[in-house]
């Protein structure tokens, strides 16, 4: 019988309770608003580009210009929070990616909106880490699974409705329209965040805390290299079928199944549903149980979805296998940022976390990349198989590969 351990049994922390309904406001509702302008974008983005006359890998590969952007950005973002306050980078990065999005209709070519999706990506990056940078200085480990996972939740939420509402004003009003209204949804995610959030310096501690950039960077790559190599690949393998999803999900639907951009965020929104109804379970599960036991199940059922793409029929059977795919990211609500606050050191969180996003980052650019590739040299149905053989690769390196971090004393504190 499985005992959850000592760590996930301690007294509620009365202080560490009020700070989580504080995030909710400052953090969670701010990530909530710009991830319903994200989901506008998942039907929109990929028939849009179609649209101006690219190929599946074109379209691959403006999809991923995001996480290009990501990743040069991540270290970047680091070095940026050890100088500046959090709040100062949060309303940085969301106005960079509101401001880029919106401006994609006014160009109307492929070339712009792989350029603008690249300038996103660079505020992204400083949106999301410094917003992880934030979860990680303010939440307890004991309960850690849970907070990041209600943070998981909020982009989810936003991801429920956001393809529907896409699909919907890309049909009535065209796909400009659907960009513009992207960038009003930013503008009320960074008044929100602007009104809200607390200002909050790094808060690295102890000898490291005075060094620079590059030799706190150098020290992270050494020190922690071998945890980097083994999580670092299962984080890479992670984010490559998420981000696949993007792709695989709209073009089998448009291409292959002949479905308008209405029909498709219906089916995104569905496959978000079971999504969002799973991530409180992924919180309890990590920290009751490890965060090993909620990654392993995600990753092996959110393959099983991928593979049952090619052997839909219709909107039905597309649905389903969204379905299937979205209950098994459900469940692996949180997990990546969970296991990497459980590794960061403490006076080096900045670059560990732009370090691990970078890592994430990349399979978030060779999801999309891999499949429009695959799909262009082969046939999409093959690109989706090969994503979903990844997706086992993330679950088996997690399973065999990476130390459970529920319990892990601090990098800092073990190190002396």
């Amino acid at each position: 019988m499985m005992r959850a351990p000592p760590s996930a049994r301690r007294p509620r922390d009365p202080v560490a309770a009020r700070r989580r309904r504080e995030l909710w406001r400052a953090v969670y509702l701010p990530t909530v608003v710009l991830s319903l302008a994200e989901g506008m974008l998942v039907p929109v983005l990929p028939l849009y580009v179609a649209d101006l006359g690219a190929g599946f890998a074109l379209v691959g590969l403006a999809l991923a210009a995001e996480a290009i952007g990501m990743l040069l950005g991540d270290v970047p973002a680091g070095s940026i929070l050890r100088r500046f306050d959090r709040k100062v980078v949060m309303l940085t990065g969301v106005g960079v990616v509101g401001v880029a999005v919106a401006a994609i209709p006014l160009f109307g070519s492929v070339v712009a909106v792989i350029v603008l999706r690249l300038v996103a990506g660079l505020g992204a990056a400083m949106w999301g880490l410094s917003r992880h940078a934030y979860l990680t200085e303010s939440v307890e480990p004991a309960s850690r699974g849970r907070s990041i996972a209600a943070f998981g939740g909020a982009n989810r939420i936003g991801m429920l409705l956001g393809p529907a509402l896409g699909g919907v004003v890309a049909g009535a009003f065209g796909f400009g329209a659907a960009f513009i209204a992207f960038g009003i949804v930013a503008a009320l995610a960074f008044g929100l965040c602007a009104l809200y959030l607390e200002p909050r310096s790094a808060t690295e501690t102890g000898p490291r805390q005075r060094m620079g950039h590059r030799e706190a960077l150098r020290h992270v790559l050494v020190q922690q290299r071998r945890l980097l190599i083994t999580a670092g690949a299962g984080q890479l393998f992670a984010q490559m079928i998420r981000s696949g999803r993007r792709i695989v999900l709209p073009l089998y639907g448009s291409a292959l199944l002949g479905l308008d951009v209405q029909a498709i965020g219906w089916v995104l929104s569905i496959a978000a549903a079971f999504d969002v109804a799973l991530f409180p379970v992924a919180g309890v599960v990590m920290d009751r149980w490890g965060r090993k036991a909620a990654i392993v199940p995600s990753f092996v059922i959110q393959a099983l979805g991928m593979a049952l793409v090619p052997l839909s029929g219709g909107v039905v059977g597309l649905a389903l296998a969204g379905a299937v795919i979205g209950l098994g990211n459900g469940i692996g609500s949180g997990t990546m940022m969970t296991i990497a606050s459980d590794l960061a050191p403490r006076d080096t969180v900045g670059e560990f976390l732009g370090v691990w996003r970078l890592i994430g980052d990349a399979g978030g650019m060779g999801g999309p990349v891999a499949v429009g590739a695959i799909a262009d040299a082969l046939t999409l149905e093959t690109a989706t198989l090969v994503i979903a053989v990844i997706g086992l690769g993330a679950a088996a390196t997690f399973a065999f590969g990476v130390p459970e971090t529920l319990g892990r004393a601090p990098v800092a504190a073990r190190r002396g």
